[in-house]
């Protein structure tokens, strides 16, 4: 399984409910009583959660650094998707949020979301083959969808589950009661956060890149032809840092999900 720390499931997850929890409403929150939230992260759904039905929330994951942050919102406890603590039908429901996409077996873990859940089971899965950049350094929008194209081929799970999310849950045995798409959009406009100039850094200096090189040569992409994308990425970011000291620079990131809803 992927590790992420907690800057980047800020950085991914802000603002994620913020506009609509439209929906959310499949999930039918004010009905719940117990709900457990897998692979909750730093607490932002585990938050929202508890916000919309006023139940008993309980945050799981394997990262004691990310429960840390979580626990200030809801009890958490340490435990892997595929072998939660608690007993048969323990809650109404077991919802995931951006996890299922970076196991190495996305059935395992929901049986055993159906094993600890007496009613629903929902998955809030990206499509992250399916995401959009749009720039004012026309650059960016190109050697966006480059960069993750590359990534995207050396990850050995799969990160464009989504939009298909029921299919695994036919092979856990859980009946698809609903799919309901959401788009997250990201943008990036003046005045800029400390969140958002430290992410231009990062691209000037092709810090970014650096940290997914070894992913993107798991995949067919050579030494060659990364240091090339390196390069260019690194050009990019110099006029996204420019384009910002003129106060100029605006960027929109859409990421589509799907809430898949199930009942064992």
């Amino acid at each position: 399984m992927r590790r992420f720390d907690a800057d980047y499931l800020e950085a991914t997850r802000r603002g994620m409910w913020a506009d609509s929890r439209e929906a959310l409403a499949d999930l039918d929150l004010a009905g719940r009583e117990r709900i457990l939230d897998v692979g909750c992260g730093t607490g932002e759904l585990t938050r929202v959660l508890g916000e919309e039905s006023g139940a008993d929330v309980v945050g799981a994951d394997v990262d004691p650094a990310l429960l840390s942050a979580a626990s200030a919102v809801a009890p958490v406890v340490r435990a892997e998707a595929t072998r939660l603590p608690f007993r048969a039908g323990a809650f109404d429901l077991v919802v995931c949020q951006a996890l299922l996409i970076n196991l190495p077996d996305p059935v395992a873990a929901l049986r055993e979301f159906a094993r600890v859940s007496g009613e629903f089971v929902a998955a809030i899965e990206p499509d992250n083959g399916a995401v959009s950049v749009d720039s004012t350094v026309p650059a960016e929008t190109r050697l966006s969808r480059r960069a993750r194209e590359r990534f995207l081929d050396g990850v050995g799970t799969d990160v464009t589950l989504g939009a298909d999310a029921a299919d695994p849950f036919a092979a856990a045995d859980i009946e698809v009661v609903s799919t309901r798409r959401y788009d997250h959009e990201l943008t990036t406009e003046p005045p800029y956060s400390e969140t958002a100039v430290e992410a231009a850094r990062r691209k000037a200096t092709g810090a970014d890149l650096d940290d997914d090189r070894e992913t993107m040569l798991a995949g067919d992409t050579t030494e060659a032809e990364y240091d090339r994308l390196w390069s260019d990425w690194r050009s990019m970011g110099r006029e996204v840092v420019d384009q910002m000291q003129d106060r100029e620079y605006e960027r929109r990131e859409t990421v589509p999900f799907y809430l898949t809803v199930g009942r064992p």
